[in-house]
């Protein structure tokens, strides 16, 4: 079989940008497929009534170490370094003092636990005090940093990503997904609207079915999420049925974020924030009029999520404005207008928002980031050991992914 390319990219988010400038300029052919009509990902940055919003990943996790943080600089976006107001509720509004102090001291004995006694199940749920009073409350915090309340969570996959977080988050003015959608480097061949059909394996390399035709390669990188690995958009060869079967122990959590325009006067202040309610699993936490910006940004995590993406937008945007008008007053119902909400459950080509590790699974990280023979590399932030669910975890596993297939392209070189 002859080869059209050397390496072909499966996925043109974080980690099949970073495979291509990892690539580019290595004197090998490359090119990369992206199903969608745009590149970025699950870093998507849209543009709604003049401001740039982003409707997947927001901040710069662990930005002291994280390298978008050096392309930003470098590609002369400005980067933000204030701390977030996340873990502060605005003036005590419907979560006293005393009670957010009990809330952060709930969260805080369940993680002594995880790391003292953690349970034998490896089920952060079962690390929980039975019955307690701040309960909700934590399967809301596990919603949103997990996309999954605690039952279905693995204890040592969330003890290796809270080990290796630094803590310190930072944003982009012009959005993330601006930033990811702005660094592939012009010299890579891209195909957007491209989505593989079927990878089989050949006697020189792969061969790639597409709807506008097969595509034969060396080698290829795949950097699809896990739903789409263990789903039937792609039809995989039996040999990758170990690479699947760590994809399903590596789901996809739901987390969705929603925008509310702030119009005219309103008590909104500029960088604060809200949780809707804290008792509620299910409750939206609110960030207000990031970078004085007149709007208001929804995230929901876990039964949250679900019950926003089963409701539709409309059921949504009501669902947060009363949980608004409950804690700032019924007026603020006419000040508040629906601009645009995420719907990453129901994409084809991602179906959910970032990886979690189910109980007794957190090595598939490992298996699923080993590559396939000289053929067939993975990618994405679900083969990250503890960058996982970050688009930087995303980068730094294109990167190693496009080193081992230049390695193995070295080495069986004529």
């Amino acid at each position: 079989m002859g080869t059209d390319w050397d390496v072909v990219i499966i996925g043109g988010g974080a980690a099949g940008i970073a495979a291509a400038r990892r690539l580019a300029g290595s004197g090998l052919a490359v090119l990369l497929l992206e199903a969608s009509q745009r590149i970025g990902g699950r870093a998507w940055t849209v543009e709604v009534a003049g401001l740039a919003l982003d409707l997947g990943c927001g901040w710069l996790h662990s930005a002291d170490r994280n390298p978008w943080v050096g392309i930003a600089e470098a590609s002369g976006f400005a980067v933000d370094r204030k701390s977030p107001a996340w873990g502060q509720q605005y003036g005590d509004l419907g979560f006293s003092r005393a009670d957010q102090k009990a809330a952060a001291e709930a969260f805080a004995a369940w993680h002594e636990r995880l790391v003292a006694a953690p349970p034998q199940s490896d089920c952060a749920a079962d690390a929980l005090e039975p019955g307690g009073t701040w309960n909700g409350y934590l399967q809301a915090m596990s919603g949103y940093l997990s996309g999954a309340g605690l039952e279905p969570l693995s204890v040592a996959d969330y003890l290796a990503y809270d080990a290796a977080s630094t803590g310190h988050n930072w944003r982009l003015p012009a959005g993330y997904g601006t930033l990811v959608a702005a660094s592939l480097p012009p010299t890579v061949a891209i195909r957007l609207a491209t989505p593989v059909e079927a990878i089989d394996l050949e006697a020189a390399g792969v061969s790639l079915v597409t709807r506008a035709g097969t595509i034969s390669a060396r080698s290829a990188i795949i950097t699809v999420s896990t739903a789409v690995l263990v789903g039937d958009t792609i039809r995989l060869p039996s040999a990758l049925d170990e690479w699947r079967h760590a994809a399903a122990g590596l789901p996809l959590g739901r987390d969705e974020k929603l925008f509310l325009e702030i119009v005219g006067n309103s008590p909104f202040a500029p960088e604060t924030h809200v949780l809707g309610d804290p008792r509620d699993a299910r409750t939206g936490t609110y960030y207000i009029r990031p970078f004085g910006r007149p709007v208001i940004e929804g995230f929901f995590g876990g039964d949250g999520a679900r019950v926003l993406a089963e409701s539709g937008p409309a059921a949504g945007f009501a669902y947060a404005i009363d949980q608004l008008a409950a804690l700032f007053g019924s007026d603020v119902q006419r000040r508040l207008r629906p601009l645009v909400a995420s719907n990453w459950g129901r994409m084809e080509h991602v179906r959910g928002a970032y990886s979690y590790a189910l109980p007794g699974r957190a090595a598939a990280r490992d298996v699923l980031a080993r590559p396939f023979e000289q053929w067939l590399f993975f990618a994405g932030e679900a083969t990250h050991r503890h960058d996982f669910s970050t688009a930087h975890g995303a980068y730094q596993s294109g990167i190693r992914a496009a080193e081992e297939v230049i390695t193995a392209i070295e080495a069986h070189a004529p």
